[in-house]
């Protein structure tokens, strides 16, 4: 298990609030397992007592979240999650071409039965918006930046499902991974190695977050991208 300093996770910090950049493969809260693995929850507790997280990203997803360190501080920002005052944009790297230009995408979401997925369901789901833009488009691929306007569980992924726009390495939601020897001609993988993907998850990250502190003085925080999600990006400029 890979351990952080959490105070190296840090991108801005006051005396309400503490905004990091979360690594992938790290759980936002405790799971519901006997594992006493690491979570964000558990490592800002640590560094704050009275510490809360005031969203969530999935498991996979990397990049911007915000924390709050008191119970005021919390109900301040909880209230702009409510009403919808807090914008946040994503960065996904997209299976194919796409032009994007604005474009939302209002389709309700329900989970299924097991919790672990979601579905577009017109009858049962509740309301999911989210409108995403091309930011780069390469031979294959199109980075793509996502702006939930609710926050539904996997409402980006689904929704780009929805859009013949799946997420690399998420194979949940139809979204294939990428090998370099796909994108680079004459590659030669060494006798008897097994080629391994360039992204090992969701090509997902959570790029800038913006809210009110409690002076009523609005930030914007960006997210640099992780090592993995910046390689494959790399990658595919260079190959394109």
């Amino acid at each position: 298990m890979l351990r952080y300093e959490f105070k190296d996770l840090i991108l801005f910090e006051n005396e309400d609030y503490i905004v990091i950049n979360k690594p992938p493969h790290v759980a936002t809260i405790n799971e519901r397992t006997a594992d006493k693995s690491i979570s964000i929850l558990r490592m800002a507790k640590e560094y704050s007592h009275d510490a809360q997280v005031a969203h969530r990203l999935d498991k996979e997803t990397s990049g911007v979240l915000a924390i709050a360190k008191n119970p005021a501080a919390y109900r301040h920002i909880a209230m702009q999650f409510e009403y919808r005052e807090v914008t946040k944009r994503y960065h996904a790297v997209a299976n194919g071409v796409h032009d994007f230009d604005s474009i939302s995408v209002f389709l309700p979401i329900a989970p299924l039965k097991d919790g672990t997925a979601v579905k577009i369901d017109r009858q049962n789901g509740k309301a999911a918006e989210t409108v995403f833009f091309t930011k780069q488009a390469f031979r294959k691929h199109t980075l793509v930046e996502c702006i939930p306007i609710t926050g539904r569980m996997h409402q980006i992924r689904v929704h780009l499902q929805c859009l013949k726009a799946p997420i690399v390495c998420d194979p949940t939601y139809g979204g294939a991974t990428v090998y370099l020897s796909e994108l680079k001609r004459n590659y030669n993988l060494k006798k008897d190695s097994e080629e391994l993907p360039i992204i090992q998850r969701v090509a997902l990250h959570a790029f800038s977050l913006t809210f009110r502190l409690m002076n009523d003085e609005t930030v914007v925080i960006e997210a640099p991208y992780p090592k993995d999600f910046g390689v494959l990006v790399k990658l595919l400029e260079k190959n394109s």
